[in-house]
């Protein structure tokens, strides 16, 4: 079978040079990669067990293979990316049992969030949580990838509330990584119901109440994980899919 070529990164409104990583310095570029493909896998475009490549990411991002090769290993140390010697890199692919030990340590981690935050929220902090909430909800009804990104960092903007950089990293962390769990063990739901959770869970810090808020994360994180079954998705192809991720 002949290989499907990536197609050539759009061109910027200017009129420019294709609007790649190319222009920035080696570890400029080689972060817009990793952030591009972490993205990709939380969106659900990179499936587990998706090959990558790294001559063809690195075509797609205008960047030479070394630095997809550092994107990759960094996505590895996440958790999100699995590289073997002599077999290149392939999105991770999550056992159950990976799933059971990533929500354990994300409840443990989102109750440190509601506690810290209950009842310590500006009047500016909570408006901005209302107004992300508002755009989980217009994205929701329009549906696609979007609305599976907002609601994860919904929980890393908690996070970064709290002012406490590691508990942030790590909320970040676990977070992609449940993402890319419900995307080997998905069924269809309504995401509207993450979006009325996320209300609850506010109303919740808005009022003090540390221990309603972390009774509603709870609820909140087993209702996700209970979003799951036992039926893998098929891995598709990488070369239209990183389109949409290179700027």
């Amino acid at each position: 079978m002949t290989a499907k070529k990536i197609p050539k990164a759009p061109r910027s409104s200017k009129g420019g040079a294709p609007a790649t990583a190319k222009s920035a310095g080696p570890g400029a570029r080689a972060m817009t990669v990793y952030r591009a493909l972490r993205r990709a896998i939380v969106e659900q475009a990179l499936r587990a067990g998706t090959k990558l490549p790294e001559d063809a990411i690195g075509e797609r991002f205008g960047v030479s293979r070394t630095l997809v090769h550092e994107a990759l290993t960094r996505l590895a140390i996440e958790g999100l990316v699995a590289i073997r010697p002599n077999r290149g890199a392939t999105v991770a692919q999550p056992t159950l049992e990976d799933a059971h030990q990533a929500f354990e340590v994300r409840r443990g981690l989102e109750r440190l969030v509601m506690e810290s935050l209950a009842g310590n929220l500006s009047p500016d902090r909570l408006q901005a949580l209302n107004d992300y909430v508002s755009r989980e909800d217009a994205a929701s009804k329009r549906g696609g990838p979007e609305s599976i990104r907002l609601a994860g960092e919904f929980h890393m903007l908690l996070a970064q509330m709290t002012g406490n950089a590691l508990l942030e990293h790590y909320i970040g962390e676990v977070s992609c990584r449940c993402s890319l769990i419900l995307s080997v063990f998905a069924r269809p739901h309504s995401p509207e119901c993450a979006v009325s959770e996320h209300r609850q869970i506010i109303a919740a810090l808005q009022s003090g109440d540390a221990v309603t808020a972390v009774s509603l994360m709870d609820a909140h994180l087993a209702a996700v994980a209970e979003r799951a079954v036992l039926e893998p998705q098929p891995p598709a192809d990488i070369h239209q899919l990183l389109a949409p991720f290179v700027d």
